[in-house]
């Protein structure tokens, strides 16, 4: 797991509304652009594309269509390597 990834993919504007989006559902790129409404095909593309390398987003190919969705639980282990790096004391205030 690399936290420096995740920080790069989670540092865009642009990728944390996509992730929204693709929280517990799954939607493919046209989906994505259209409840994006102001950016292109390819912009989307490219985003995921990041996404996917950083392993925030779960794929499955239906034909030539591929379908994307929030991968929840590496947000959540990033999001808790963050914490035992950055902020150990706090690490058990959540449990």
């Amino acid at each position: 797991m690399d936290s420096v990834l995740f920080a790069k993919a989670m540092a865009d504007d642009t990728r944390q509304k996509i992730m929204h989006l693709l929280c517990c559902r799954w939607m493919c790129v046209n989906d994505v652009v259209d409840q994006m409404g102001d950016i292109t095909q390819p912009t989307v593309s490219h985003h995921l594309g990041i996404l996917r390398d950083a392993e925030l987003v779960n794929t499955r190919r239906e034909g030539k269509q591929v379908f994307y969705c929030l991968n929840q639980d590496k947000v959540a282990a990033c999001c808790g390597l963050l914490m035992q790096n950055f902020a150990p004391e706090k690490v058990n205030f959540f449990e």
